[in-house]
């Protein structure tokens, strides 16, 4: 059995009764079930529909996400997310970029780095050369004047940490942007990059071993072991290229807002929805949501 799940931005009510009603006819399924009036339904149905990709497609054209997984075992143990442009609205290092006066240069990087274009660790040992000289209080101004999370990130780690569930925050970012946010959305761990200093001025220089696609992967397996759970138990999020094996291995992969590059390797893609919509994923209705 499967599950279709469909949604449209938060607060935009966009998602009219009719669509996923149309949707579960055409497709034989049964028992339409409201999550979010107006915002996200989901029904179950017997198989994977031969033409999910030409309706999603139809579907993004009126601003309303689609997925279809399996039903069995979709509510998950562990958050396993990436941090730049997925649990913040920024790139951290172009935003540094741009306090050093560099930030055309360090983006267009940045933008061939994510969408696949060029090799992470040589993207990375690049801007990271740019940015040396920075005083290492640019961090701290950043952190407090340009970092902003992304919506829907705090009900969903209270939401599922009250499940019991485990997260983890894993970016090819820096420790110092990943401990702040890491703290502030209550993760219960955070992997990262090192920016090297020498106590007043980034060196242009990024500690050892560099934290890739590959860790990425590493953390999944390493977490799921140490938990004792499998990798069919864990959702993860992420927007780059250097996400795609983790969001490849885990039980769901969710591609939220992401590189076209990026989405078109993804089974589930968000591009309306807000991070919410993980958990509309997994079934929680917004009854259901931890708040405040």
């Amino acid at each position: 059995m499967y599950i279709a799940t469909l949604l449209s931005a938060a607060g935009a009510h966009s998602l009219q009764p009719a669509l996923p009603e149309a949707l579960r006819n055409a497709w034989g399924g049964v028992d339409v079930v409201w999550l979010a009036p107006d915002e996200a339904a989901e029904f179950t149905l017997p198989r994977l529909p031969d033409n999910r990709w030409g309706v999603w497609e139809d579907l993004q054209k009126q601003g309303v996400d689609l997925a279809v997984q399996p039903k069995e075992g979709r509510r998950k143990k562990m958050l396993l997310a990436d941090m730049d442009s997925t649990m913040i609205q920024q790139e951290c290092i172009d935003e540094l970029a741009d306090e050093a006066g560099i930030g055309d240069r360090v983006k267009e990087i940045t933008a061939r780095a994510m969408n696949g274009e060029m090799d992470f660790e040589e993207a990375l040992r690049a801007r990271v050369g740019l940015l040396k000289g920075l005083p290492v209080a640019t961090i701290a101004k950043v952190l407090a004047d340009r970092i902003t999370l992304m919506p829907g990130g705090e009900v969903l780690l209270a939401t599922m940490k009250a499940q019991g569930a485990h997260a983890a925050l894993v970016s090819g970012g820096f420790t110092d942007f990943t401990s702040a946010v890491s703290g502030q959305l209550g993760f219960d761990e955070n992997r990262a990059n090192t920016l090297l200093n020498d106590g007043v001025s980034l060196t242009g220089e990024v500690g050892m071993p560099i934290l890739g696609q590959q860790a990425k992967v590493d953390a999944l397996e390493d977490i799921t072991r140490r938990l004792g759970i499998g990798e069919a138990d864990v959702i993860a999020v992420g927007d780059g290229a250097n996400d795609l094996g983790m969001l490849g291995r885990a039980g769901t992969g969710v591609a939220l807002h992401a590189k076209p590059a990026v989405a078109a390797q993804c089974d589930v893609r968000i591009n309306h929805g807000d991070l919410t919509a993980l958990l509309f994923l997994q079934g929680y209705a917004v009854s259901d949501f931890v708040t405040g």
